[in-house]
């Protein structure tokens, strides 16, 4: 495993920033350790909704959850507002960092994630295909 440090700006879009670290390094698999920092815009998909829900306002991220590769990615969030209410979804595009996105990844270059669609659940699922032969 090595790890990956990086540093989004006020303004950056959190999911698309990941994105393009995961294109411009070519990692085929890769999690998120931590992440700490904030969100003015949050764009979320809550569970078993096909709808996005937009949030405005200040937020701590004090959760950010994922599996990434240059064939697909998948993140979960959790954000809390000024009163501590948390709330957690699937992040989506246009979520904005407040003054600070700071992630922590671990690459793992034995593996390569691929997202294949799953029949059963009618989404492309994490498939998890080994690059080096592991000793018996």
């Amino acid at each position: 495993m090595e790890t990956l440090a990086v540093r989004f700006a006020p303004g950056q879009d959190i999911l698309v920033e990941l994105e393009r670290v995961v294109q411009e390094q070519g990692i085929e698999a890769a999690c998120v350790l931590t992440c700490v920092g904030s969100l003015t815009r949050a764009v979320l998909r809550f569970a078993n909704k096909g709808e996005a829900t937009e949030l405005e306002g200040h937020f701590e991220i004090v959760s950010l959850t994922g599996v990434l590769s240059v064939h697909g990615s998948h993140f979960h969030i959790s954000i809390a507002d000024g009163e501590g209410r948390t709330i957690g979804a699937h992040l989506l595009p246009g979520s904005r960092v407040y003054t600070t996105a700071e992630i922590v990844l671990a690459v793992m270059p034995e593996y390569r994630f691929l997202r294949t669609f799953d029949p059963q659940t009618g989404y492309p699922e994490l498939e998890v295909q080994s690059l080096t032969r592991r000793k018996e």
